[in-house]
């Protein structure tokens, strides 16, 4: 498995330093967090060229682009491209977003909300010349959308994006292994949480099958803390360090 992290556990520090620790510890890729301050760092243009295999999760806080409000759908779709034209300056592989969620899960309002986020979607497909738009699997609130299995295939087959698995969010939905066998995975956020609620703790310290992670070719451990990414680590390399015993 080719093996990263996200920078939100090293969101306010500089970015030469995370590509530093990442070198430093032997990671092959890197999610950049694109949450609006990000942009306002220093030596935004370092991941260009760092040796790296870099991916960019757009920006979630206050974005909705499956949003039945216009404006704040406009806006979000606007701020994503912003995120994409970022992404193709420094080389990036490929952007993770979410589908958007609803304010009332009634199935009317699930449905035109699904439509305006395909829409939304595939706009940005159009848009990105050269790198991957990859729509994530959401956690178990009735609110989201895309954490079906039907819901992700259509997204995936109407707007010809690729699919970003969070297997922590597939154990709050159960249907991680499923999830893992779908086709054009991009990559998968790695993390763990109780079955119930979506947690982003440490591999190993919550009910996550681990066996699943022996699916997985490429990951990012998405955590806000880097100890435990580095803990995580040390679980996927005995994971895959068994496997060939």
């Amino acid at each position: 498995m080719k093996v990263g992290f996200t920078t939100l556990s090293m969101f306010m520090d500089d970015n030469l330093e995370i590509i530093k620790k990442a070198h430093k510890y032997n990671f092959d890729m890197i999610e950049i967090l694109g949450e609006s301050p990000f942009f306002k760092k220093e030596n935004t243009m370092a991941f260009k060229d760092c040796g790296l295999e870099v991916c960019i999760h757009a920006p979630t806080v206050d974005i909705n682009i499956a949003s039945l409000n216009e404006g704040i759908r406009a806006e979000s779709v606007k701020q994503m491209k912003e995120c994409i034209d970022y992404a193709e300056r420094i080389n990036a592989h490929a952007i993770t977003l979410h589908a958007g969620k609803i304010g009332r899960n009634d199935p009317p309002l699930r449905k035109a909300a699904l439509e305006l986020a395909c829409e939304s979607i595939s706009e940005l497909v159009d848009y990105a010349d050269n790198v991957i738009i990859s729509v994530e699997n959401l956690p178990v609130r009735q609110a989201f959308l895309g954490n079906k299995i039907e819901e992700l295939e259509m997204i995936k087959s109407e707007c010809g994006c690729n699919l970003t698995i969070d297997v922590g969010h597939g154990n709050t939905t159960g249907n991680t292994e499923e999830l893992l066998n779908l086709k054009d995975i991009t990559y998968c956020h790695l993390n763990d949480n109780d079955g119930i609620k979506d947690q982003h703790i440490t591999l190993g310290e919550g009910t996550l099958d681990l066996e699943l992670l022996k699916k997985v070719k490429k990951g990012i451990i998405e955590l806000n803390n880097f100890d435990n990414i580095l803990k995580s680590k040390k679980v996927i390399e005995t994971l895959f360090k068994n496997l060939y015993l």
